[in-house]
C-alpha cells in the first residue's frame, strides 16, 4: 500500500508517498499549479505537476490533495482531473482546499486558527466544525502581505518613483534588484514579465524585496513592515469572526525579513501567536490512509 499526499501551492507543489504503517517512503517538490483546473492553461500545469508525482511514485493506493484555488465545496471536475493525472479512480482521490490541509496540518486535534502568507494570503479556521475565511480573494481583489501583494506593490511604487522624479529616487537598491529579477529596467521589460506571469512569477519578486531590504533600501524596508501590517490584520479579523483562540502564522513570507513577524507581533496585541512550520504534504498522506483506506 502506498498512500501520496499532497500540498500544491501557486509557487511550488510538495508531496510525500507512505507505506500502510505510515512510515515515509519518498518526498519531492514540483512545479506549483492551482485548482482553476476549467482554464486550459492552469489545466496544464495542474496535469504536468501531478503526472510528474505520479512517475516519481509507481501506482497508488490512494492520494489526499490540498489544492490551492480549490473551493470549499465538492467539484467533480477538479476531483476527476486528480484522479486522471494519478491514475486513480475518483474515490481513491479527496481534493480539498490548501486551507483545510493546512489547518489540519496545524490543529488535528482542532482548537486554533491559521494565517498563511506564501503566494497569496489567508485566514481560515475549522474551530468548533464551522468554516471561516478571511482574505484569500486573489492578488486582484486582496491577498494582501502576500508575495504576490509585496511584488506588485513594489513595482508600482517604482514606477511611480520614475514617473515623479526621471528615476526611482531614494530607492535606487530595490530598482536594481527587482527591475534586474525582471529582466531589465524599461517599461516594456516590466510589462512583459508581470502581464507575462501567473501569481507564482510575480510573488518571486517578493525576494529581491527582502534582499533590498536586508541592504537598507527605505522603500523596501516599509513595503515588507506594510506586508507584516497586512498579516496581522489577518490574525485579528479570523480571531473576530472565529472566536477566541491561538492563531498558528506560517508561509515563506514570513521568514523573508525580521521586519515582517516584528510588524505581525506589534499589530497582533492580546493574540497567542505561534510560527509553526507545518508538513502540510505527510499530513496529507497520513489522511489518505485515514479517509480512503
Amino acid at each position: 500500500m502506498s498512500w501520496l499526499g499532497v500540498d500544491m501551492g501557486g509557487t511550488a507543489t510538495r508531496w510525500v508517498l507512505c507505506d500502510g504503517p505510515g512510515a515515509v517512503l519518498a518526498r519531492g517538490k514540483t512545479s506549483g499549479a492551482n485548482g482553476m483546473v476549467f482554464d486550459p492553461a492552469e489545466r496544464a500545469a495542474f496535469d504536468a505537476a501531478l503526472t510528474g508525482i505520479r512517475a516519481a511514485t509507481g501506482p497508488l493506493s490512494g492520494a489526499y490533495l490540498g489544492v490551492t484555488g480549490a473551493g470549499f465545496a465538492k467539484d467533480p471536475a477538479l476531483l476527476h482531473a486528480a484522479a486522471q493525472a494519478l491514475s486513480l479512480t475518483p474515490d481513491r482521490v479527496r481534493v480539498v482546499n490548501d486551507m483545510v490541509l493546512a489547518w489540519h496540518a496545524v490543529w488535528p486535534r482542532g482548537g486554533g486558527h491559521v494565517v498563511t502568507a506564501g503566494t497569496g494570503s489567508v485566514g481560515f479556521s475549522l474551530a468548533g466544525g464551522t468554516t471561516t475565511l478571511v482574505g484569500g480573494r486573489g492578488m486582484l481583489l486582496d491577498d494582501a502581505g502576500s508575495g504576490a501583494w509585496i511584488g506588485l506593490q513594489a513595482v508600482r511604487a517604482l514606477w511611480r518613483l520614475v514617473e515623479d522624479y526621471g528615476k526611482p529616487q531614494g530607492a535606487e537598491t530595490l530598482a536594481r534588484l527587482v527591475f534586474d529579477a525582471m529582466g531589465g529596467s524599461d517599461w516594456e521589460d516590466t510589462r512583459r514579465y508581470i502581464y507575462g506571469h501567473h501569481r507564482g512569477g510575480i510573488a518571486a519578486l517578493a525576494r529581491p524585496v527582502a534582499e533590498a531590504a536586508a541592504q537598507g533600501d527605505p522603500l523596501a524596508l516599509d513595503l515588507l513592515t506594510r506586508a507584516g501590517d497586512e498579516i496581522a490584520r489577518l490574525c485579528r479579523t479570523i480571531v473576530t469572526h472565529a472566536g477566541p483562540g491561538p492563531v498558528a502564522v506560517f508561509g515563506g513570507i514570513i521568514a523573508l525579513h525580521p521586519s515582517i513577524r516584528a510588524a505581525i507581533e506589534a499589530g497582533s496585541p492580546g493574540l497567542t501567536l505561534s510560527f509553526p512550520h507545518p508538513d502540510a504534504a505527510l499530513a496529507a498522506a497520513a489522511l489518505a490512509r485515514s479517509e480512503i483506506a
